[in-house]
């Protein structure tokens, strides 16, 4: 089966649906999603979106923020120009139907959050990520010129190169083979322009509040492909998740952070103040080591965020989702401190792209979390991430709008899906098992504290785990599962290696081999390509 439009978009999330909306008054658009649409790391996003909306704030204010949090390894050009389109993003998910938290005075209710020196965070309560995504997905929805296309998960891209068997300067992308997961059907969908909006790869660790979609499919897909891959490195991993035995990695937004939690050892002493000057709003990384090395000291399985001072009805109000979700699992935020320990959170490297969110392969472009733009450097600041996949998706949209403008050159023949001689698969322990033995290799060896031995002998596993998995995935059919694992440990090597080959301590890049800032020989990105 074959399926053509202008525009195939991989990822529906904000920055593939806010793409999708850009494009569609001028062609075909095929938005593909492997689960229902809504389920996106966006939906689970809590805290909200950053931009300079205040007039005690500014733009160089915010660049400086996220130059600081970036450890300076940040592209200065690319923080500006995002922070100076945030307030037009901003406008635009209100004419799409966002509906933003206001004052009584009809004004936008402004947070602030770990790493900026402003209230600059436009929020829905604490469901800003689900208000967004219902918004962006009725108007897709409501779209003619959309087709969603949910249950379909992407297996690899076509390209020029792969379908003429001859390599191709510059190579073309041509679209992807998606398998259809209700019927069992490998389809090809052909495209003018094709974008990686897929999302992120926390499902890489053992302890992530990511959806289970993020495996990092788009980053894969990509590297196999051909194109450029950046900073895998820098994986952030959020600094308080809600830890329970019957919790599934729940997020406690940093916003509850903003809004004057404190972070408690079991005694109830308050201990960021000995690790940054900002105490419980320093960055990301830096909480997140803290709250390591803290379990690690004084040998407790968490730490406790506690905003007991500010007030039930206050609580209640300003964090209704985030009070109901810890009262079912017996705990009173209003009454106790919360137990909290990082969990990987966001990738902050990806596919490199241009400014307008192209890849080194023409027609491929990548947005969203998916995406190394240079905005986020060695450490995302808090909710900037929403604001880039708004801001890179109208940019895609503008420079595929620039050329599809141009006459096309004719597609090389595509062959369909070809499954050779594979069979039925009688060993999915053999999945099950492997997925299970990479997470648990990345979250012992490639974590928050790393070592160059540690990042050996994670390469030399996930390589024999490789091995396996070809194997399988030539001689059975393609399942979800195999496609997913595939994903994650190519992604898992791609970050061990970038680890490998930083010899210093950045945001989020920590070993405990070379634990100094080397700005002299590593203040620049970790590139690295497939070789063919």
């Amino acid at each position: 089966m074959k399926i053509t439009a202008d525009f195939l978009v991989i990822g529906s999330g904000i920055a593939g649906l806010s793409y999708a909306l850009k494009v569609a008054g001028h062609g075909s658009v095929a938005v593909v999603t492997k689960r229902e649409v809504s389920e996106t790391a966006t939906n689970l996003a809590q805290g909200g979106i950053a931009s300079v909306l205040s007039e005690t704030d500014s733009f160089e204010a915010h660049i400086q923020d996220t130059m600081v949090a970036g450890a300076f390894l940040s592209h200065q050009d690319v923080v500006q120009m995002v922070v100076e389109a945030g307030p037009e993003a901003i406008q635009d998910l209100i004419d799409w139907g966002v509906k933003f938290t206001k004052n009584d005075d009809n004004t936008y209710d402004l947070t602030r959050e770990g790493g900026h020196s402003q209230r600059r965070i436009l929020h829905a309560k604490d469901v800003t990520g689900r208000e967004i995504e219902r918004a962006l997905v009725e108007a897709a929805s409501n779209h003619p010129n959309i087709t969603i296309y949910e249950h379909h998960n992407a297996i690899d891209l076509i390209t020029e190169a792969k379908v003429t068997h001859r390599r191709q300067s510059p190579n073309r992308c041509l679209g992807a083979y998606v398998l259809d997961i209700r019927n069992k059907e490998v389809v090809t969908f052909g495209a003018r322009i094709t974008v990686l909006a897929t999302g992120g790869a926390g499902k890489v660790y053992l302890y992530t509040c990511n959806p289970d979609v993020a495996t990092g499919d788009g980053v894969a897909m990509a590297y196999r492909a051909g194109a450029t891959i950046a900073n895998m490195e820098f994986m952030q991993f959020h600094p308080t998740t809600l830890y329970h035995p019957h919790a599934k990695s729940f997020l406690i937004s940093e916003a509850v952070r903003g809004e004057g939690a404190i972070l408690r050892r079991r005694d109830g002493s308050a201990f960021m103040e000995q690790y940054h000057q900002l105490k419980d709003l320093a960055p990301r990384d830096i909480v997140a080591r803290a709250i390591d090395n803290e379990m690690k000291v004084h040998g407790d399985d968490c730490v406790f965020l506690d905003i007991t001072h500010r007030g039930a009805d206050y609580i209640t109000s300003r964090f209704p989702n985030i009070y109901e979700t810890c009262l079912s699992y017996g705990i009173d935020m209003t009454k106790e401190p919360i137990p909290v320990v990082p969990a990987a959170h966001y990738l902050c490297g990806g596919v490199k792209v241009d400014n307008w969110g192209e890849s080194d392969i023409r027609n491929l472009f990548a947005i969203g979390e998916a995406s190394f733009t240079g905005l986020h450097g060695a450490n995302r600041l808090a909710s900037n991430s929403l604001l880039e996949g708004v801001v890179y998706g109208n940019r895609a949209a503008r420079q595929s709008l620039e050329r599809i403008k141009e006459k096309p050159t004719p597609f090389p023949p595509i062959a369909a899906w070809d499954a050779g001689n594979a069979t039925n698969s009688d060993e999915e322990v053999v999945v099950a098992h492997n997925w299970d033995e990479i997470r648990r290799c990345m979250w012992n060896y490639v974590g928050i504290v790393r070592s160059s031995k540690r990042l050996v002998r994670a390469l030399r596993r996930i390589q024999m785990i490789q091995d396996e998995i070809t194997d399988y995935y030539w001689d059975f059919y393609i399942t979800s599962d195999l496609i997913e694992l595939r994903n994650i440990t190519t992604v898992a090597e791609l970050i061990v290696r970038c680890a490998l080959e930083r010899k210093e301590s950045r945001g989020l890049h920590y070993t405990i081999d070379h634990p100094d800032t080397d700005d002299v020989h590593w203040k620049r990105d970790t590139i690295i390509r497939k070789n063919f």
